[in-house]
């Protein structure tokens, strides 16, 4: 029969699992309670393998976390202008900006802005969308919505957080970022 091997736990310290025979427990709150036990010896300061705090490699913010705080915004908007492609950046805010517009008169006036500052094929800061995207936003722009530039949002969005976001985590601006404020996040 072969042996069972724990890493990082010795069956002794399961002997603090209460065994009463007369309750069962369902599988799921056993399970919940050995791994509640097991982060408690993680944790525990005798654990040798903790996380370092100067390690950026641990727990990092999302794209989003990082688009909610001015800081990490102005930071990775500065990243982006130094790779030449903050387009990407500016076309996503001057969408968050245009999802808050209520009036249907300041709509199409600024759809209009996006679209010859962004979508436009000779646009100065065009961006890189499909073009069926591009089509839609084209014929929904007689009559824009609230919602006509979703689709390009959702897919700026994308490959911001697939490629430039990635190489943010291991530039400088961000290593400086983290090493002002260490409890940032």
């Amino acid at each position: 029969m072969p042996k069972l091997l724990f890493s990082k736990i010795r069956i002794y310290e399961l002997k603090d699992i209460p065994q009463k025979r007369t309750q069962r427990r369902s599988r799921k709150r056993q399970k919940k309670y050995i791994q509640c036990i097991l982060a408690q010896k993680i944790n525990d300061e005798s654990f040798s393998t903790k996380i370092n705090p100067e390690d950026n490699r641990g727990i990092q913010p999302t794209l989003e976390t990082l688009l909610k705080d001015e800081r990490c915004l102005a930071a990775f908007r500065a990243f982006l202008r130094s790779e030449f492609s903050e387009e990407n950046i500016e076309f996503w805010l001057a969408c968050r900006d245009y999802r808050k517009t209520i009036s249907p008169a300041d709509l199409f006036w600024k759809a209009t802005e996006i679209y010859q500052e962004f979508l436009h094929p000779q646009a100065q800061r065009e961006i890189n969308i499909d073009h069926h995207i591009h089509e839609k936003i084209k014929r929904s722009m007689k009559a824009p919505a609230l919602c006509c530039f979703d689709e390009a949002v959702r897919h700026v969005y994308k490959l911001m957080e697939s490629d430039s976001y990635s190489r943010f985590l291991r530039s400088d601006a961000y290593l400086g970022l983290g090493r002002k404020a260490r409890t940032f996040w």
